[in-house]
């Protein structure tokens, strides 16, 4: 019953995936951090937490559900001769609302800089927050379970990875969102990575694949170059004290 135990095999497929699960979890983990940030400070690490809880719930249903998962490829309906399956259709609609959202934020977070009225942007309830984070977990949480099938065929091996890179990135996500506040040049980044995020989702959907290592390279490299900027600012900042 636990010859699994001994087997590397097992382990490597383990340990691959959540690495893979922490690494696709990212854009989650910033969507939810930009989105927190607009609540009260007293109740954003129960938003944080609560989001990631409903991350972590989508995944394990989905995997429960490897059956409906697989039908999800089949084809519905044709589109100027594309065919569109159900998971086509969930990543069509979810890159689109990340677009909105995504802009959405960028705009409001320009006008607040240029010194408008930030009260709208403001303007959120803690129900409408938790209800936007899980809409987008289902799309995350509909490309993180492909990915752990393709990977490992044993459920309970796909379902304790998930578990584990869910844990690491509840640990990950605050001090990430206070980063994040402390500094709006990365709050820009940030919603300009979800604007790339929503282009790829859309693309996945109309059947264009776009190597996602070439996506995340671009931004690691950006958020490079931002750390940089912010250690030059920090530097200038004291020297002019």
């Amino acid at each position: 019953m636990f010859d699994w135990v001994a087997d590397p095999q097992i382990w490597i497929g383990f340990f691959t995936l959540v690495a893979l699960e922490i690494v696709l979890g990212i854009d989650n983990i910033i969507f939810i951090s930009i989105l927190a940030g607009k609540l009260p400070p007293e109740q954003r690490d129960r938003a944080r937490v609560l989001g990631l809880a409903a991350a972590l719930v989508s995944r394990l249903l989905l995997l429960l559900g490897l059956s409906w998962v697989v039908q999800l490829t089949e084809p519905l309906f044709e589109v100027l001769g594309h065919e569109i399956s159900g998971r086509d259709l969930i990543l069509l609609l979810g890159g689109l609302f990340l677009l909105g959202k995504s802009v959405t934020e960028i705009s409001h977070t320009m006008d607040t800089a240029h010194g408008g009225d930030g009260k709208k942007a403001a303007a959120v309830s803690f129900t409408s927050v938790i209800v936007q984070i899980m809409v987008l977990d289902i799309v995350f949480s509909l490309d993180s379970v492909i990915t752990a099938v393709g990977m490992v065929e044993q459920l309970g091996v796909m379902i304790a990875a998930v578990v584990v890179a869910v844990v690491v990135m509840l640990f990950a996500s605050g001090p990430i969102s206070r980063f994040v506040d402390r500094h709006p040049s990365v709050k820009m980044l940030a919603l300009a990575f979800l604007v790339l995020i929503g282009v790829v989702l859309v693309a996945e959907g109309l059947d264009q694949h776009i190597p996602k290592g070439y996506i995340y390279f671009a931004m690691a490299f950006s958020v490079v170059v931002e750390l940089l900027n912010i250690r030059v600012r920090t530097k200038k900042a004291v020297k002019s004290e």
